[in-house]
């Protein structure tokens, strides 16, 4: 993928709206929910259109042949997290990354068909409309059919990305078909256009999931995983199901953060370093000051070796979730934190307990206050690059975010233990962070991103930006971001995220301090904040109703509403 934006001195102000906000990570799908919304659909028919037309006109990781999670909160208060992630295929081992030395190869979790797990985001999609959504199926994905079927005209954004996936996708010949011209990456003004996803797309709304998973579309991905190296079989189609599970609830400075469970660490891991810094007087001193860094770090630092350790699939680990979201947890990482100088993460040892960068984000709040946070992925950017022939469906390479060996690094640098270890039928641990944040029982924020290991610490750092520091939805998303993940001991940062002073004040704590090498594909968040643009308009009442924002670093998002 191409140079992201470079962070604004200066936000641009939030799209405002009277009745529904959509934000997601193309134009076209964001005009697709805004218009469901528009026709009395709800938030979650409005998800599933937007879910759709991604998997069309943004396939670096909008998707129907990967898998994700998505928060809701109903009108009425209820809550639901359904879990649509990736599985392990039934064949898979432990092992099966490892040469004879017991060494991980490089490439085998995340290129070609070895790499990828069981889809889930059509079972994911039908089961939120079936039981949340009020629209037909076929209503929902007539936009996603026509977008793929008579195309869209690529801008400059659409070809940036699609130029930096150039290379992975010309290695498969029927990917190289769809999303090159003649061999080569497209260009502004060209149109593309997906006749096969367009026929699978319309399986799918005439025979339901079943054309996904015990139909046509299953026989052509196992016929050519079979023949390319691959592991899956119908039988892996077949047995996926989507879990509706309770999402994860913490309280920060009297508001209540409803995000993801396991085996998203997630929402674990948002809730455990928000309750550390709640300890701290963030506000009083200040965005990206020394000191709120050196909290931030540290928090950091302690919730990722627990994340690292402990964390794995509820059906096959015992998650020690209820002691990592205990408040006196917190005080004793607190109390374990020196006011200026570094821990190190070799000495921080998880406690005695028994996802791409190209994931993206979609928010979606409608009139009723019925809300949406929905973060779906193929993993690495355009996934596995493989596309079975007559599908026209790319593949995720999800397998790598399970743990290949102990104590190595997988594609986002997390160094990960035996919770996450491949097992058949089993879900890889993720990060993603689909969010949803009220106050005294009324919705005030919806917020996730995309951005591998760094998704938890992205979603942190807007809530904290809003509810510390006062800034606008759209400065709190822009906001240049630092992030630390336990291994490797280091405080990464986007260009201009701290001052020199403010480096080297880190530096002298003991902090090792430096911009990331990968901060042009930091995550793109799209958040939309309810009753005003910030903490300040809420109060005064002033505010309009919707106020969404898409990351300046997205070279093709955009928050629409009516």
């Amino acid at each position: 993928m191409g140079r992201a934006l470079p962070v604004s001195a200066a936000s641009p102000a939030a799209v405002r709206a009277e009745h529904g906000m959509v934000v997601s990570a193309h134009r076209l799908a964001s005009e697709i929910g805004v218009d469901v919304l528009r026709k009395g659909g709800n938030a979650v028919d409005a998800a599933v259109a937007v879910g759709y037309a991604l998997a069309v006109v943004y396939p670096s990781a909008g998707n129907i042949g990967g898998g994700g999670f998505m928060t809701i909160r109903l009108a009425g208060g209820g809550t639901h997290f359904l879990d649509f992630r990736e599985r392990a295929p039934l064949a898979a081992s432990k092992t099966m990354y490892l040469d004879a030395a017991g060494n991980v190869v490089p490439g085998r979790s995340t290129a070609g068909y070895l790499a990828v797990g069981v889809p889930g985001s059509v079972m994911g999609f039908e089961t939120a409309l079936t039981r949340f959504g009020t629209l037909a199926r076929a209503a929902v994905m007539a936009p996603a059919i026509h977008l793929a079927e008579e195309g869209f005209t690529l801008e400059d954004g659409d070809v940036t990305i699609f130029t930096g996936g150039a290379k992975k996708l010309g290695k498969d010949p029927a990917a190289a078909r769809i999303f090159l011209k003649e061999g080569k990456p497209f260009a502004v003004g060209d149109r593309l256009i997906q006749t096969d996803l367009a026929e699978s797309l319309r399986l799918i709304s005439s025979l339901g999931p079943d054309a996904f998973y015990k139909g046509p579309i299953t026989e052509k991905i196992v016929k050519a995983s079979a023949a390319k190296g691959g592991i899956l079989a119908a039988s892996d189609f077949s047995a996926y199901e989507v879990r509706d599970l309770a999402p994860i609830r913490c309280h920060y400075r009297g508001y209540e953060i409803i995000s993801s469970p396991p085996p998203s660490s997630g929402g674990v891991i948002l809730c455990e370093i928000l309750n550390v810094l709640e300890g701290y007087p963030l506000a009083h001193l200040g965005p990206a000051s020394a000191e709120t860094v050196h909290y931030m770090v540290e928090a950091m630092r302690h919730a990722y070796a627990d994340r690292n350790a402990a964390l794995g699939d509820p059906a096959f680990v015992d998650n020690p979730v209820s002691t990592l979201l205990d408040k006196a947890y917190a005080a004793k990482i607190r109390a374990a934190i020196q006011p200026f100088r570094s821990g190190k993460s070799e000495a921080v040892k998880p406690l005695a307990l028994a996802e791409s960068h190209e994931t993206t984000h979609v928010s979606i709040v409608d009139d009723k206050g019925n809300a949406v946070s929905m973060t779906y992925t193929l993993n690495g950017s355009f996934g596995a690059g493989v596309v079975a022939d007559g599908s026209g469906i790319l593949l995720n390479n999800e397998m790598d975010d399970f743990t290949s060996k102990p104590g190595t690094a997988n594609l986002y640098g997390l160094v990960q233990g035996e919770a996450n270890a491949i097992a058949p039928g089993k879900t890889p641990l993720s990060s993603m962070s689909p969010t949803i944040v009220t106050k005294d029982g009324k919705l005030f924020m919806v917020i996730g991103s995309p951005g591998g290991a760094r998704i938890i610490t992205i979603t942190l750092e807007a809530i904290l930006n809003v509810i510390d520091h006062g800034m606008t939805i759209s400065e709190a998303i822009d906001a240049p971001r630092i992030h630390h993940q336990w291994l490797p001991d280091r405080v990464v940062m986007e260009p201009f995220a701290l001052s020199r002073d403010t480096q080297r004040l880190l530096a002298d704590m003991g902090h090792d301090v430096g911009i990331d090498p990968d901060w042009t594909i930091w995550g793109q968040a799209a958040g939309i904040l309810i009753g005003g643009d910030n903490v300040g308009s809420i109060e005064a009442g002033t505010g309009a109703p919707l106020n969404g924002a898409m990351d300046v670093r997205s070279l093709t998002g955009r928050a629409m509403g009516y």
